[in-house]
């Protein structure tokens, strides 16, 4: 990555005329430059260049399994007055979608930027090694200058490294811990309340959740049933899951509500890009883990004062890979040729692709193989193992109540209509579905002459994006994982080295693809691990560094510890 030396010299310039105007009893040019050049040796050039910095602050807040289940989006039984208050102030995004239908699948494409099957992690809870070519886009923000954090959830399908953010975990852990109030921030803040588990997890948690809610604002089950998907039975179970799915909902939009409040009481609403989306569609059967938009389409919202229109709506396909490439863009980096999204908004906005592209894969227990394609009326998906049962038994999932229910009733032959379609046995090869007239997919058109051309043009277009993706879905998982470790063992970054030149030490690791981190000691606390970029100048007295390399599903290096003289 090449940073743009030229503002931080323009920077330093504008902050040195700000001083010399206080200093009008100078009375020649000549004194004028002499003090300029004076404040200039005593004050280094990265403390202009934050003082000055003009760069947009970030500020992601995500959630768990959910869809377009909102007010703003037309959910008539949401409360949620702090996300519909967000779009009215932004961008509300009509047809944003995930990859894929789980969490862990879809984190390690938001991190990286990249198609899960083209860089190994589609299967759900495997511990993959990227390609040296890739690296978390959260890292590039770092190394220009922002301050990263997270909080707190990473589920990347490889472990977060020590690059990556300044600071990760629980708590309270954003941006008000810099300690340069001018340094530009990027800040994830992920909401768990409406993940799946917390829609089955019974009275005693749900009576929590009303209790933060207020009973003025809880869903009544008998009420809801009208919009329950209809491809499940509509039985009391199953509503009772529904009218929690909201209640969850409405308390995540209560605690968004309380993030927005903390960036505004700091001021710094202004020059923030906020982001509001979710990592998959609803936590609920047929939604969470499948590519139908029950799945995949998400709730997306951005805004950014004075850069995106008040209450503006767009109606172009969106995916979360176009999250990386539109942050990177938005703080003024170049883009790395190996993301796969387009940049959203800005100057650098990007044309609408033809087609998104979905995968499913083994999920958990039960493996799986799908792929597809949507443009924004179309959807096509392409069944590898037909003779594989949509309905396989997973554990985890079938934990739901409403699962159950659709289960009982479908080994009773109770169903009716499109509730059926997901006992079929065997599966059909190809599904299309136009998703303005059956929004629920129900309605598969792949046999219907009507309809071959745009069956055929949309098998094209799965089957060329699989080809330009590298699609490693192709191959067994078990020969995939002895390629990344053979023999099942987790390769281990190299030592770094230290160079110590003209006073300046620098940092090099020879594995491809290696950060590398390090600690200052002064007096008897360590600092946090710090990202490397560029020589450091040495202090003086008798401090101690701490350094290691690290690199996206490797073990951490050896450290290594040495006195600074």
């Amino acid at each position: 990555m090449t940073l743009n030396l030229k503002k931080p010299h323009r920077l330093r310039m504008i902050f040195t005329m700000k001083l010399l105007s206080m200093f009008n009893h100078l009375n020649t040019i000549k004194s004028s430059l002499t003090l300029v050049a004076f404040i200039s040796s005593l004050i280094p050039l990265s403390s202009f260049a934050l003082a000055e910095d003009a760069r947009p602050n970030i500020l992601w807040i995500s959630c768990e399994d959910i869809s377009p289940n909102l007010g703003c989006y037309g959910d008539k039984h949401a409360i949620t007055p702090n996300l519909d208050r967000l779009a009215k102030e932004g961008a509300k995004f009509q047809r944003a979608f995930t990859p894929a239908g789980v969490c862990a699948v879809v984190r390690s494409s938001v991190i990286t930027g990249r198609y899960a099957p083209s860089i190994g992690s589609q299967h759900m809870r495997s511990q993959i090694i990227p390609p040296p070519s890739v690296k978390a886009f959260a890292e590039h923000l770092r190394a220009a200058g922002y301050f990263t954090t997270n909080r707190s959830k990473t589920d990347y399908q490889f472990a977060p490294t020590d690059s990556i953010w300044d600071r990760q975990g629980n708590g309270h852990a954003d941006w008000r811990e810099r300690t340069d109030p001018d340094q530009p921030f990027f800040s994830v803040v992920n909401i768990t309340v409406c993940h799946e588990s917390q829609i089955r997890h019974g009275e005693a948690r749900h009576a929590e959740v009303i209790r933060k809610i207020g009973t003025e604002n809880q869903r009544d089950p008998a009420a809801v049933g009208d919009t329950i998907p209809d491809y499940l039975p509509n039985t009391a179970s199953v509503r009772k899951n529904w009218a929690w799915y909201h209640d969850n909902i409405t308390l995540m939009d209560q605690m968004a509500g309380e993030i927005l409040e903390r960036l505004d009481s700091d001021g710094l609403a202004d020059n923030t890009l906020v982001v509001f989306w979710s990592d998959h569609g609803m936590g609920m059967p047929r939604g969470k883990r499948w590519i139908y938009d029950s799945g995949t389409l998400i709730p997306m919202i951005m805004r950014w004062p004075g850069k995106i229109d008040s209450g503006s709506v767009r109606e172009d396909l969106v995916t979360v890979l176009d999250l990386p490439p539109t942050m990177l863009a938005v703080a003024g980096l170049d883009v790395p040729n190996s993301m796969q999204g387009r940049v959203l908004i800005g100057e650098q906005k990007e044309a609408e692709p033809d087609y998104l592209f979905f995968h499913r894969d083994r999920m958990d227990e039960a493996f799986e193989l799908q792929r597809g394609v949507r443009d924004r009326r179309w959807k096509y998906i392409r069944n590898y193992n037909p003779d594989i049962p949509y309905a396989q038994h997973i554990d985890y999932m079938d934990q739901m109540p409403a699962m159950q229910d659709w289960r009982r009733l479908a080994a009773a032959d109770r169903l009716t209509g499109g509730q059926n379609n997901w006992f079929q046995h065997p599966k059909p090869i190809e599904e299309l579905y136009d998703t303005e007239k059956d929004p629920w997919e129900l309605n598969n058109l792949a046999g219907s002459a009507e309809h071959s051309e745009r069956l055929q043009a949309m098998r094209s277009a799965a089957e060329n994006l699989q080809d330009e993706l590298g699609d490693t879905g192709m191959v067994a998982e078990a020969v995939l994982m002895d390629e990344m470790k053979p023999g099942g063992k987790i390769p281990a970054t190299e030592t770094p080295s230290m160079d110590l030149v003209g006073g300046n030490l620098s940092l090099t690791c020879p594995t491809e693809g290696s950060s590398i981190v390090y600690q200052i000691k002064r007096g008897d606390r360590w600092s946090r691990w710090n990202l490397f970029t560029s020589p450091l100048k040495l202090p003086n007295g008798g401090d101690q560094i701490r350094v290691k390399a690290c690199r996206l599903g490797y073990r951490d290096s050896q450290t290594i510890t040495e006195k600074l003289q």
